[in-house]
């Protein structure tokens, strides 16, 4: 894999060569609330209010398009983490400017040259960056059609595009590039754009094949882990034992003296080797951690004592939701205590980044999430002004959350820095990454509600207790290897993700009817671990505590736990998406055999963006609790479908995920540190323990707001578990993951 082309850093170089580059957005209402905030809640400044998704943080059309003589180029700030978002953007665009998916030129995030979108996260991508590009995409179109119509002297109405040539009476022709020759698209987007009525859709909703996977599947270039640049070297880090730990003595000579070792690197804590090939680096690296000696560092509690700890530490409590007086307590009332264990990301391949400083520019290949917020991070750690930090996301062999993506590229620009005129490789090993990356939190939950006569949900209490899921870069001393030098940098302090997003409170708040609800987080700031952003964040549990409670009140009142939350929910998209899944299969039909168990579960991720309703059938062994799930049946609704291929595998990625982190996964730590440093101390899902049958439903709604994907069956799918699990051995599992040992006796 090469590096991408050198350019001029300022991306209005490209206005002043004559040529185009758009934007726009569309966003459900929900979204409107965020309008008149200074930042959105991915960390980009608000310009356009007004304007729908991406375009209230980038309004610009010059922004997103580039229409020139060389073709036409459309940008994005999102990246390609596996879930195949650069092809569903890639038909949005295609779609509006009408042309084929071959005749534009992708780029994603690059600091020199797309918009701001902070970070692919939260099922953002399509949600603001496919509507910014689906408006935008149709406003260029419109001015291009403009600009024809004013040089042949007729009306755009009487103008067609094909293939980007435009066509006008008398057999006239225009390529898009002559027509951009009279257009000034330098300026703010329209809040309305050209219609385009679903039934005329050529490209969005087909299933185009996806971009990344024939180098994948080939063998190819695929990764940041692939790139190759002339004279590249190696490096590879020394990290402390845990965290905490002061360097106290190192023999720098013994392993500057091993063969192919070019330098190494001491600042403070900061440890780091760099060879000439990867296994000279390898063998450096090994070398240093045999000689380096380290203080104790900090103590890591028992992972018995865990969750009780967490009810002890300092923490802020947000109020979350309080509407409603509470009524009248009835005799059918349903409480428990629900509790999960610290997970990691556990990304395939370890983190990777290449950094090159040439002629005075750091530029930093990454697989980050954000490419403008680890920009700053990494300026700010090196003292280096913005403009002279470009980062540019390639994408990483697993990725997703946050790992240690950011990390791994700060390590690789702070050595880079320090070797003028040569790119550095840092890879990760397996050990580092699981001891390293940030893990998701630890959470406990209280819940307690109750029915009223008539068997209607009344009194909703909600109590959680959470570390952070959003410690993203938002200074130098989110970065790990800025903690470690000489003069470390702080973490700047800890803030939740406002309502309706959610941080460990995400989808806290039911989307069934409450007669009253009192909801609130308790946000640990002096945290036990390291943790940040993980698929679904809060989500995962806050859904598991929630179905949880339906079921068993449901069973208190004789009524079908289906038809009980179709009793609670007035959304019909909501309703639509349960009445699939309950028809889809045969509920509650379950197999006559001793352990087996059927269960389902609902939920809208974030109860403002995409659908999904679940049920699983499954078979619990009698004597060692183990499951396996025999059928998975699931419907979604995102809104307008892109590419349905695209959306089932990622349905589907996030079934087998969740099923991995509800079954199988947590971090192993004693009071010698943590024990998951690799595959055998982190358990997660095998061939064989998939489920066997999974079955999709797709409900695509045509001309509606796109609604994000990637997220929103992972709670759903805890729940299904949980609830098959209870069904199957009449007794409520609430320790996640659900084995038999994590459950009290």
């Amino acid at each position: 894999m090469n590096a991408r082309a050198e350019v001029d850093h300022s991306r209005r170089a490209f206005l002043r060569g004559g040529a185009l580059l758009v934007a726009f957005t569309l966003v459900p209402a929900a979204r409107k609330a965020w309008a008149d905030t200074e930042v959105d809640t991915l960390g980009t400044v608000v310009l356009a209010p007004d304007l729908p998704g991406s375009l209230r943080t980038n309004p610009y059309l010059d922004a997103w398009i580039r229409v020139s003589a060389e073709g036409i180029t459309v940008y994005t700030g999102k990246v390609e983490l596996g879930t195949g978002v650069r092809t569903a953007l890639l038909q949005i665009a295609a779609e509006r400017l009408d042309v084929s998916p071959s005749a534009i030129n992708l780029l994603t995030a690059d600091t020199a040259l797309s918009p701001n979108e902070g970070y692919t996260a939260g099922s953002h991508s399509i949600f603001d960056s496919g509507t910014a590009l689906f408006n935008a995409a149709a406003q260029v179109r419109q001015l291009l059609l403009e600009s024809a119509a004013r040089s042949w002297n007729t009306t755009p109405a009487l103008l067609t595009t094909r293939d980007g040539m435009i066509e006008g009476p008398g057999d006239r022709h225009m390529s898009y590039a002559d027509a951009v020759k009279n257009v000034d698209l330098h300026l703010y987007a329209k809040a309305e754009s050209p219609v385009l009525p679903p039934a005329q859709f050529k490209l969005i909703g087909q299933s185009v094949p996806r971009l990344d996977i024939p180098a994948k599947v080939s063998g190819g270039a695929a990764f940041v882990q692939d790139i190759r640049l002339p004279g590249m070297l190696h490096a590879r880090v020394i990290r402390p034992p845990r965290p905490g730990c002061r360097l106290e003595a190192f023999d720098e000579a013994k392993v500057q003296s091993l063969p192919g070792v070019v330098q190494v690197i001491r600042d403070g804590h900061y440890l780091a080797v760099v060879a000439r090939d990867e296994w000279q680096a390898i063998k450096a690296m090994r070398s240093g951690y045999e000689s380096a000696q380290w203080s104790a560092g900090q103590a890591i509690p028992a992972s018995k004592d865990m969750h009780a700890l967490l009810k002890k530490l300092p923490a802020r409590r947000y109020p979350i939701s309080a509407q409603g007086t509470p009524g009248i307590a009835t005799g059918k009332r349903y409480q428990a205590r629900v509790t999960k264990q610290y997970l990691m990301h556990g990304s395939i391949g370890p983190s990777c980044a290449v950094a090159w400083f040439k002629d005075g520019t750091l530029t930093v290949w990454t697989h980050t999430q954000g490419v403008y917020p680890l920009r700053a991070g990494i300026a700010e750690m090196l003292h280096l002004p913005l403009e002279r930090v470009r980062c540019i996301h390639v994408e990483g062999s697993g990725c997703y959350g946050h790992n240690g993506a950011d990390d791994a590229a700060a390590d690789a620009a702070l050595i880079a820095l320090r070797m003028p005129g040569t790119p550095i490789r840092v890879q990760w090993m397996r050990e580092q990454e699981n001891l390293w990356e940030p893990y998701s939190s630890a959470m406990v939950t209280e819940v307690q509600a109750n029915l009223d006569g008539q068997n209607r949900l009344q009194d909703w209490a909600y109590e959680l207790w959470t570390t952070p899921h959003n410690e993203r870069i938002v200074n130098a001393g989110r970065l790990l290897p800025a903690r470690l030098l000489a003069r470390p940098f702080v973490s700047a302090p800890s803030v939740p993700i406002a309502q309706p997003e959610g941080d460990g409170d995400r989808n806290a708040v039911p989307l069934y009817a409450l007669a009253s609800t009192r909801i609130n987080m308790n946000f640990v700031t002096e945290m036990p671990f390291r943790t940040s952003a993980m698929r679904s964040l809060g989500a995962h549990i806050n859904i598991f505590a929630i179905e949880a409670c339906i079921d068993e009140l449901a069973s208190q009142a004789g009524t079908d736990p289906v038809a009980m939350r179709l009793a609670h929910l007035t959304d019909p998209r909501a309703r639509a998406v349960v009445e699939r899944v309950r028809d889809a299969i045969g509920w509650p039909r379950k197999s006559s055999e001793p352990g087996s168990g059927i269960g389902f579960a609902f939920a809208r991720y974030k109860n403002i963006m995409g659908y999904c309703a679940l049920a699983v059938r499954l078979q619990v062994h009698p004597q060692t609790g183990e499951v396996q799930i025999e059928q998975v049946v699931t419907a979604v609704d995102v809104g307008q479908i892109v590419n349905p291929d695209g959306l089932r595998n990622q349905v589907e990625g996030g079934i087998l995920q969740s099923t991995s982190w509800t079954l199988y996964e947590q971090v192993a730590y004693d009071a010698g540190g943590i024990r998951s440093y690799d595959w055998s101390g982190y358990p997660i899902l095998r061939f064989s323990q998939v489920p066997k049958q999974v079955d999709v439903h797709l409900l695509d709604q045509p001309g509606q707001p796109f609604l994000g994907a990637a997220e929103i069956v992972q709670g759903p799918m805890v729940a299904a578990i949980g609830n098959a699990v209870a069904n199957a051995t009449g007794r409520r599992w609430l320790n996640l993951p659900l084995m038999r040992s994590q459950q009290p006796s």
